[in-house]
């Protein structure tokens, strides 16, 4: 049967990671040149009496090189670049403890401050690899130390106290292996520990960073002199028209619009005033800023909130329609009765044979008014009978195509000028979710208002429609653009209101009500000023994929 074995009982096995196990072992080489160059140099200082108590000096000297040399060529190496495996590390901690016992029996036994020289690399191999292997170096440490004392005391009639010393040298030798074992297995156990809280502090960092990126709400974050540190897709879209990449940071440094600027401004004077509501841009939506301290000790960063009006402004409205449709009830029995007789009176007046030019002036004043009055009434009824928007996704090229065609067979008639209507399309439109029925109300609208006033200015009744994209490519809008006399600069900011009108037959709701259903689909209706002569009015639709 298989055993299951958990992080907790695997970290206590394993070796450290490669990486680390790399630089551990190039400073401990270090430190076998820096003691290798010490034991040629001392070859020198008095040779004569090491000849007088050295066993073997010429094997001693042989050995002193050799470990010169070997620790020499594994330091090149590794400045080279080389990474050294498990299996490179246990030999050369073997190799450590053989040749240091080779110099021992070599030179003047176990009374050799070399010995202590096998402690560091015992204790070392136990550090390199906190493993079973340890234990083995320990051991073999202490078989190397007891079999030259052992060697001495036959061989070289060496008092029995090196058997003791080299007996007390293998308790150290075991001592130190299982107190370094235990610590590194401890350190082990914090590093995995600590490796898999940095995971799991990255994976909800990461997750942060998408949810904050997918907020509908913007997230701005300034410093004190109001330069953009960080900003969420929303927050781009909504005040610069174009969501991009985090991970590029293009908005980073980058300054505020005007309008959110001054609401910093007033904010940072007296913190507890709210900021009005705003449009960054003349085709932005409008929205709402909060702003916070992030650091409330330092006070070096500010966190600023933009919330998207469109949601509030869709409640907003239900609530108006529910009271509108109560209103218009009453209007439609109290008005329309009344109205109707009027019109019907002044119809009667009309068919009368003694009727001079002037009466006739009067009742031709009274029937426009009331057909003006009825309209008026009409679009208020339509208002408040809205139902909710059913949205769909829709390719807006194809769609596009497709309305121009229908909106031209109903102009096709012989009591008026031909209509002509220019479309253009870029090549890579983002889908829109909208009902169709509400934006094409809304574009009839527009398409309508576009012809009139281009025949008004130039006689011909001639607009263009243009689908594009905005600049981060992922939301589409539509232009209708004409060639009448244009809206004078005093009466731009008034072409939504309600019952505004510079139309003498107009009823003043057919912008209003255009923009309250664009309003219905998270949709933008805006008046574009690019100097160029006519109007274009504009629809920008919201995300596909972020639509509340």
């Amino acid at each position: 049967m298989a055993k299951t074995i958990t992080p907790e009982q695997q970290s206590t096995t394993d070796t450290p990671p490669i990486g680390q196990q790399g630089r551990l072992f190039r400073i401990y080489n270090h430190y076998r040149v820096v003691v290798s160059v010490i034991l040629v140099a001392l070859l020198f200082v008095d040779p004569i009496n090491f000849d007088s108590r050295f066993r073997a000096m010429d094997y001693y000297q042989a050995g002193v090189v050799c470990y010169l040399a070997i620790n020499g060529f594994i330091a090149l190496i590794m400045l080279a670049g080389f990474q050294p495996r498990s299996r490179h590390i246990t030999f050369s901690i073997l190799m450590d403890i053989l040749l240091l016992h080779g110099l021992l029996l070599t030179s003047t036994g176990i009374t050799n401050g070399l010995a202590n020289l096998v402690i560091v690399s015992v204790a070392a191999g136990n550090i390199l690899t906190p493993t079973r292997i340890g234990t083995f170096y320990a051991a073999l440490g202490a078989i190397c130390s007891l079999g030259i004392s052992t060697w001495s005391v036959l061989v070289f009639g060496d008092p029995a106290d090196e058997i003791v010393r080299a007996g007390s040298l293998g308790i150290l030798y075991f001592a130190a292996a299982f107190t370094l074992q235990y610590i590194s297995r401890r350190m082990l156990r914090s590093e995995a520990l600590a490796s898999s809280r940095a995971r799991s502090i990255a994976e909800l960092e990461q997750i942060n960073r998408q949810i904050i990126q997918r907020m509908r709400t913007g997230i701005l974050v300034l410093d004190r002199f109001g330069r953009i540190r960080l900003a969420n897709a929303a927050a781009e879209e909504l005040l610069f028209g174009s969501a991009t990449d985090d991970s590029k940071q293009p908005t980073r440094g980058r300054g505020l619009p005007h309008p959110l600027r001054r609401g910093l401004e007033a904010w940072l004077k007296d913190p507890a005033r709210r900021t009005e509501p705003f449009q960054a841009t003349p085709t932005s939506p409008m929205v709402q800023a909060n702003f916070t301290q992030l650091d409330q000790q330092r006070g070096d960063q500010i966190l600023v909130f933009i919330d998207d009006m469109s949601k509030v402004t869709q409640q907003a409205q239900q609530m108006k329609l529910a009271s509108l449709g109560r209103l218009t009830a009453g209007i439609a029995h109290e008005i329309r009765n009344p109205l109707g007789a009027i019109s019907h009176a002044s119809q009667l007046m009309g068919e009368s044979p003694n009727l001079d030019n002037g009466d006739r002036k009067m009742l031709d004043i009274i029937e426009r008014h009331s057909r003006r009055v009825n309209g008026i009434i009409e679009n208020v009824l339509d208002l408040s009978r809205r139902r909710a928007a059913n949205t769909d996704l829709i390719d807006i090229g194809q769609w596009l195509a497709a309305f121009r065609d229908d909106y031209l067979q109903t102009q096709d008639n012989e009591h008026q000028r031909p209509a002509d209507i220019v479309l253009r399309t870029d090549r890579a439109l983002p889908p829109a979710r909208f009902d169709v029925s509400q934006i094409e109300q809304v574009m009839v609208n527009l398409c309508d208002n576009g012809l009139r006033y281009s025949e008004q200015a130039s006689g011909e009744r001639r607009i263009e429609l243009y689908a594009g994209a905005t600049a981060d490519g992922e939301r589409a809008y539509v232009d209708v653009r004409d060639f009448g006399p244009g809206i004078a600069p005093e009466h731009r900011v008034s072409v939504f209101e309600p019952f505004f009108t510079t139309d003498k037959s107009g009823t003043g709701l057919g912008l209003y009500l255009a923009r309250e259903l664009c309003e219905a689909n998270q949709a933008h209706l805006s008046l574009v000023d690019d100097n160029q002569p006519g109007c274009c009015f504009r629809i920008t639709f919201a995300h596909h994929g972020r639509m509340i």
